[in-house]
């Protein structure tokens, strides 16, 4: 990385400006009007890769793109207050390094970007009340919904339906619209029932595109493996954007190679294909190398030229203008107990192969090698699989959540917690959704070819060759039967539970209660 010179010759600044690592576009916030006057704080810390033992290809991405962020920052004539992991006098958290910037630049106030996180959110106010200069937290202008209109939206509502949110959406915002504002193009507003499509035979997506590692991101490489060797994960196929050039060429790809067939195949899986057709922009998303109004006007491009059919694009417009500022009005409108929530009261611990896809579950073992190789799966894996298993078995949702965190390159908390506390893993009280995301192997049988190749028979509820989800699965209605009878979305399955006869229902909670003591659940 080339060297910041440093700011003793003219230490005094007029705003000390912090940006942290998920805050890397130059157009939004207190940085987007920095002059030479003021001082651009930037810090990589430890305490950002050990609160949850983060996956060595996530934390490169972080500190490659920080990194090629400030070499930018300079080249804009900025004065730049770059913080490297190895510094000897890096005291490793957010805190520490304010106070240290502060100490030594003798700023007049302290500027900050609305944090993705409520850890770091609650350090900022300790911190504001212990200067004794102003700090401001500005509005996070990267996001489509004001925290403060989704929380217009959300008052009253008995449940926060993310569809009727999205509805919402596209009127206010005029995307994929009739002239009229209110009716959706082609009278639907969504295409999921058309997007539900498995692969009759191995699938040959096109290769998607993978910047070349230049100098920076190759001596980042190189430290993490140094650094972190205990973190989990393999560096081998580090494949992510790190700058906002990059980034939009793997949007350009994504839209001209991939995103016709995206739609109809979003929720299919195959063995041995972790990216198929999808667009794997989250991450750049999430670190702000991407705007979403870039993304869904390109898309709706792709329609209006006849380069996308109308499913695939209002598929992935959703993704961004939907689901994205939903989940984040989640987790910001609920509170700072959110990550901590457990609603349906499991204590299990998370099983060892969850970080080395060492099972024989062969459906679990190749989305965890996805995972422990890329740092990605797409969402089908991620909650009808490796969620939906952790869930069937009981493993405390705490310990979900930050498995999660730790192991996805797209991983920021406002994101990753309620995709896993709520969705995933039905443990904030029905917020995120109606009823739990619990299936048996029948449905991974459906959409993948994982269960042609395993040792376990999907069709089978219990016996040592029964498929494992199949046996957690009527266990976990069983167990549960009482909190789900009266949910309509529910009754129907609970129903079936009770109808199996007692000498099944021993035998199917006998074998799950050895499945989970085996796995090291229990």
């Amino acid at each position: 990385m080339p060297a910041f010179p440093a700011l003793n010759d003219r230490n005094k600044a007029a705003r000390l400006i912090v940006v942290l690592g998920d805050q890397l576009d130059p157009t939004i916030g207190p940085v987007a009007d920095a002059t030479d006057d003021d001082v651009v704080l930037m810090m990589e810390v430890d305490e950002e890769s050990t609160h949850v033992p983060s996956h060595k290809q996530r934390t490169a991405l972080f500190l490659s793109a920080m990194r090629h962020f400030a070499v930018d920052q300079r080249e804009r004539g900025n004065r730049v207050r770059y913080v490297e992991i190895t510094d000897s006098h890096n005291t490793h958290s957010f805190e520490g390094e304010i106070k240290r910037a502060v100490d030594a630049c003798r700023p007049a106030s302290v500027h900050v970007t609305h944090p993705g996180d409520w850890r770091v959110m609650q350090k900022l106010e300790v911190l504001a009340d212990e200067l004794d200069i102003p700090v401001e937290i500005h509005p996070d202008e990267h996001f489509l919904t004001p925290l403060e209109t989704f929380r217009e939206w959300a008052d009253g509502r008995k449940q926060w339906t993310m569809e009727y949110f999205y509805r919402e959406q596209r009127k206010r915002l005029g995307i994929l619209m009739q002239d009229d504002g209110k009716t959706p193009i082609e009278d639907r507003w969504n295409f999921d029932e058309d997007n539900r499509e498995t692969f009759k035979q191995s699938p040959r997506p096109p290769k998607p595109y993978t910047p070349r590692a230049d100098e920076i991101t190759e001596e980042v490489l190189d430290l993490v493996a140094r650094r972190f060797t205990k973190n989990p994960g393999n560096l081998d196929d580090f494949r992510w954007p790190v700058t906002r050039e990059q980034a939009r060429r793997a949007l350009d790809d994504f839209i001209e190679n991939r995103l016709a067939r995206f739609g109809p195949y979003e929720d299919a899986m195959w063995e041995g294909e972790p990216f198929l057709y999808h667009s794997l922009l989250s991450a750049a998303g999430n670190l702000k190398l991407l705007d979403p109004r870039e993304c869904v006007r390109k898309a709706v491009g792709a329609y209006e030229s006849g380069g996308a059919p109308l499913n695939s694009v209002e598929g992935f417009v959703r993704q961004w203008i939907g689901w994205r500022e939903f989940i984040r009005g989640v987790y910001w409108v609920q509170g700072a107990d959110y990550p901590s929530r457990n609603g349906l009261d499991h204590d299990g611990s998370l099983p060892g192969f969850y970080w080395d896809a060492e099972t024989d579950m062969n459906c679990m073992r190749d989305c965890l090698s996805q995972v422990r190789d890329h740092a990605f799966a797409h969402h089908i894996p991620r909650l009808m699989v490796m969620g939906n298993f952790a869930m069937l078995a009981g493993v405390h949702a705490r310990e979900v959540a930050d498995w999660y965190l730790a192991m996805f390159v797209d991983a920021v908390d406002w994101a990753s917690n309620p995709n896993t506390i709520g969705m995933s893993q039905h443990a904030d009280h029905g917020v995120v959704g109606t009823k739990p995301y619990a299936a048996s192997g029948k449905y991974i049988a459906r959409m993948s070819n994982y269960c042609k190749g395993c040792k376990y028979d999907p069709r089978e509820r219990s016996g040592s060759s029964a498929c494992p989800f199949n046996t957690l699965y009527w266990d976990f209605l069983l167990r549960h039967a009482d909190r789900f009878r009266s949910n309509n979305r529910m009754a129907m399955m609970i129903k079936n539970a009770e109808r199996i006869k007692k000498g099944e229902r021993v035998e199917l909670t006998t074998r799950a209660s050895e499945l989970r003591d085996g796995w090291g659940v229990s």
